[in-house]
């Protein structure tokens, strides 16, 4: 069962899977005086980011508790509380997918409804794939390049460019596109030889798509370059549903609109 306490005080644990790797999540129970739902949220944030940073500060876990929702965040090896190393071949969202699985299956419940932003839609995807236990999927942040490319967009932001910038020794002569995210990495207290490691180790061998069977939804911001065309994404599975709601990469998973589609989709 979901070991949890309330949306403000999360109860965290870790888990050491399959190749040593500790593993960390998160767990809050729903609000108190709001009738318990029996099936937990789980939450995969994006690179760079980590549960409480992608979830917790933007209102996405209260909105979730205060339904009536468990809700548990992963944090991905390399990010957050979660071990690091500065290795690829520790990396790479299908490893975090069955990182993600074990989590899962440590949870001891029959079944979860997952949501997954930018690199954690990947991940959400490659286990839903393989996961029966996934009622509901919801994946942001992505669009075609899933379909095109096999993963996040490395079109617009190349593995091997984002990698250097976060090694770079002064990363004041970095372009914008690459410096934002250095920044950003920074300003949470990220391991940029972690990130790095992960950034060449990116998948882009593509997902079954064909394979969900979850009831997906797809949001993307309007104005993401990695989540470009996400009507691709969605066409390409079965029955799966789209949102746009208004934002860039970095805003639209923080945006009233991005959580208001959450919630209405899971609890629908």
């Amino acid at each position: 069962m979901v070991d949890s306490t309330t949306a403000g005080t999360p109860r965290t644990s870790a888990l050491v899977v399959d190749d040593g790797a500790e593993i960390a999540y998160h767990c809050w129970g729903p609000d108190a005086g709001v009738d318990p739902h029996p099936v937990p949220v789980v939450l995969q944030h994006g690179f760079t980011a980590d549960t409480m940073v992608e979830w917790a500060v933007h209102g996405t876990v209260a909105a979730l508790t205060a339904t009536g929702r468990s809700v548990v965040g992963v944090d991905a090896r390399g990010h957050g509380r979660s071990g690091k190393s500065p290795d690829p071949a520790r990396y790479g969202e299908p490893r975090m997918a069955r990182d993600l699985r074990a989590v899962i299956a440590a949870l001891d419940v029959p079944a979860v409804d997952l949501v997954g932003y930018s690199m954690g839609a990947v991940i959400a995807l490659l286990t839903a794939v393989e996961e029966p236990g996934v009622r509901n999927l919801v994946v942001g942040g992505v669009g075609a390049g899933v379909v095109e490319v096999g993963g996040v967009d490395t079109r617009v932001l190349p593995n091997d460019v984002l990698a250097e910038a976060l090694l770079a020794d002064d990363p004041g002569a970095l372009p914008p596109a690459v410096a934002g995210l250095r920044a950003s990495a920074e300003v949470v207290g990220a391991d940029l030889p972690s990130l790095a490691a992960q950034a060449r180790a990116a998948h882009q061998d593509g997902v079954d798509l064909a394979a969900i069977t979850a009831r997906t939804l797809v949001i993307a911001g309007d104005d993401d370059p990695l989540a470009q065309r996400p009507h691709v994404l969605a066409e390409a599975i079965t029955g799966a549903r789209l949102r746009v709601v208004a934002g860039d990469h970095g805003t639209a998973v923080g945006s009233p609109d991005f959580r208001a589609a959450v919630v209405d989709f899971l609890s629908g």
